[in-house]
């Protein structure tokens, strides 16, 4: 299989693509960066773009399956306008160009709680993302729901406060189905879903995406 992958330089995307060089079923990845990578191997083609400009890069969107994990936050961002342009416009507008270009596989990353009804601007952003790609008709569409992120050497000061909370949490017997799911782990489960058969919309979510992280048979 030929993957694409936009995100790559976040701690999910990191892992992912490491991980896909080293997969057999992957021919090759190319990954879709704002800036260059310091990595190099033969399977990996690096497209330095500009996100804004979709006609110069959308007839490059081309292979088996868009792997997305691309994401900002609100203090990264600067605003909750750019931090749109980012998380929804970006990721949906390479997801249109991979379907116009016959990509039939798609894997997202959204969010646990996501939802186009939620009331914080997070969960409603990535809920209505979801609902967007939806209606692009990808033959395989698989959206996964991850808890908290063990990301490494995260500097985001909510995510490292509400990691810190579940672990006590979870030691103390408690929130069990929320474990933190470290990137690595993500990134296996994101790998393997492009794996298994093509069909309906497929939302993976807790202890789920462990399983599929383990799941090892191809098609």
């Amino acid at each position: 299989m030929d993957a694409l992958v936009i995100g790559a330089t976040g701690a999910t995307g990191k892992d992912l693509v490491e991980q896909l060089m080293k997969d057999d079923s992957f021919e090759s990845v190319d990954v879709f960066v704002r800036r260059a990578l310091d990595i190099q191997h033969d399977k990996l083609t690096v497209h330095v773009i500009d996100f804004d400009r979709p006609d110069e890069w959308r007839d490059l969107v081309k292979g088996d399956v868009l792997f997305s994990c691309l994401g900002t936050t609100i203090k990264a961002a600067g605003s909750k306008e750019a931090q749109w342009n980012v998380d929804y416009g970006y990721q949906y507008e390479f997801a249109k160009a991979a379907r116009e270009n016959g990509v039939g596989r798609y894997v997202l990353v959204s969010a646990e709680f996501a939802s186009p009804k939620a009331r914080s601007f997070y969960s409603k952003m990535k809920g209505q993302l979801e609902e967007a790609v939806k209606e692009l008709r990808f033959p395989k569409l698989t959206i996964i729901k991850p808890p908290i992120l063990m990301r490494k050497g995260s500097d985001r000061t909510f995510e490292v406060f509400g990691l810190k909370a579940i672990q006590f949490m979870n030691k103390a017997g408690l929130f069990r189905s929320q474990q933190p799911l470290p990137t690595e782990v993500l990134a296996e489960a994101m790998i393997n879903s492009a794996k298994q058969p093509a069909g309906d919309s497929e939302p993976l979510v807790g202890k789920d995406i462990r399983k599929r992280a383990s799941f090892k048979k191809t098609e």
